[in-house]
């Protein structure tokens, strides 16, 4: 039997981890953060402020993808900051997935960058992944949540809500 695998998208600092790791929790699945995929020279060059380009984040979207066909027997959620729609039917080739879009205030997406402990993000690379957004279609299965209105457990429990409704 195949299970649907939540992926929680966003650009940096939206709270992919916070929630990714409560809804794994509140649904008894594994859980996997998408930075544990990158290759070294990927986090390097983040690090470095510079912006990935399509061809940098191919082996990460095919190795998140592996994991997301490891995880169709049992389900799981994992982050993918999965900006564009292109990046999204790499993940979807994984198996079935259904995308929880965390969207913010870029002021407050950049105060969570700031305060955030030992990520190798850097605010400067938020304008270039705000730029390379691409909001989910209406062909996608997932919904949108609003990271500023709510406390992480509200937007948990929405995303619950939202995913069991799609099931």
């Amino acid at each position: 039997m195949r299970m649907t695998v939540i992926v929680v998208m966003g650009v940096s600092g939206s709270g992919k981890t916070t929630i990714g790791t409560a809804l794994a929790e509140a649904l008894g699945v594994d859980y996997a953060e998408a930075d544990t995929f990158h290759p070294k020279a990927n986090i390097d060059k983040m690090t470095a402020g510079t912006p990935l380009t399509d061809e940098d984040r191919a082996p990460w979207l095919d190795a998140i993808a592996g994991w997301i066909r490891e995880h169709q027997a049992t389900g799981g959620v994992v982050t993918s900051s999965a900006l564009k729609r292109r990046y999204r039917d790499v993940l979807r080739r994984g198996g079935d997935v259904w995308f929880a879009h965390l969207h913010g205030d870029r002021a407050q997406l950049a105060e969570r960058m700031k305060t955030r402990k030992g990520h190798f993000m850097p605010v400067s690379l938020l304008d270039s992944q705000l730029a390379d957004l691409e909001p989910l279609e209406p062909d996608e299965a997932g919904a949108v949540f609003d990271n500023t209105s709510g406390t992480p457990e509200e937007i948990t429990e929405a995303a619950l809500t939202a995913f069991r409704e799609h099931a």
